[in-house]
């Protein structure tokens, strides 16, 4: 397996090979254009969003401070809104669902490194997927870590570090973050 075929099925792999830093840096660059636009510049920064990111809706706002790591691996559904400063370490695949709101300054983390300090010093890394369901709030400064799914109709506090799977119509709180009540069924 390649690299790249490594990081994609949650292996432990090297992110320094070429390929791997080559779209880490065309990522960049796309972000960093996206960033210094004008808001003003609405069509030239759907159209940006549209060539970065493997999957869009057709109504979506992402406000700057946007950063990820490749891009391809994020899918966004429709009516999705990101409030300033957010940061989406897509070694794996984050998909979000429809009418998704995520606050400012918030960070969606695939990427992890291993435990034993030996193999981490090594430069592996490892990648495991972030899903958010349909209908989600993500409040400000939240952090979801990787190998979570958000379920649909999900309120997540602001402030909370979600380390594990959050069910669907609950609010959940805290660091961690845990269900703090359920929501009427829609």
């Amino acid at each position: 397996m390649t690299e790249k075929e490594k990081m994609l099925a949650g292996l432990l792999y090297d992110p320094c090979i070429n390929l791997l830093a080559k779209e880490r840096l065309y990522a960049q660059d796309i972000c960093f254009q996206l960033n210094q636009l004008s808001p003003l510049a609405e069509n030239q920064r759907q159209r940006l969003f549209e060539k970065l990111l493997g999957k869009t809706g057709q109504q979506f706002t992402i406000m700057p401070g946007f950063q990820c790591d490749y891009g391809y691996n994020i899918e966004i559904g429709e009516n999705f809104f990101a409030n300033f400063n957010c940061i989406m370490l897509d070694a794996a695949k984050i998909s979000f669902g429809d009418n998704v709101l995520v606050a400012p300054n918030c960070g969606f983390y695939t990427s992890g490194h291993p435990i034993d300090s030996q193999t981490r010093n090594s430069g592996l890394e490892f990648a495991k997927p972030i899903t958010v369901g349909n209908n989600v709030w993500i409040g400000g400064n939240v952090i979801v870590l990787p190998n979570v799914t958000i379920g649909d109709n999900s309120v997540i506090a602001a402030g909370s570090i979600v380390d594990r799977d959050i069910p669907s119509n609950v609010v959940a709180m805290g660091s961690p973050c845990r269900v703090h009540k359920t929501l009427k069924e829609y």
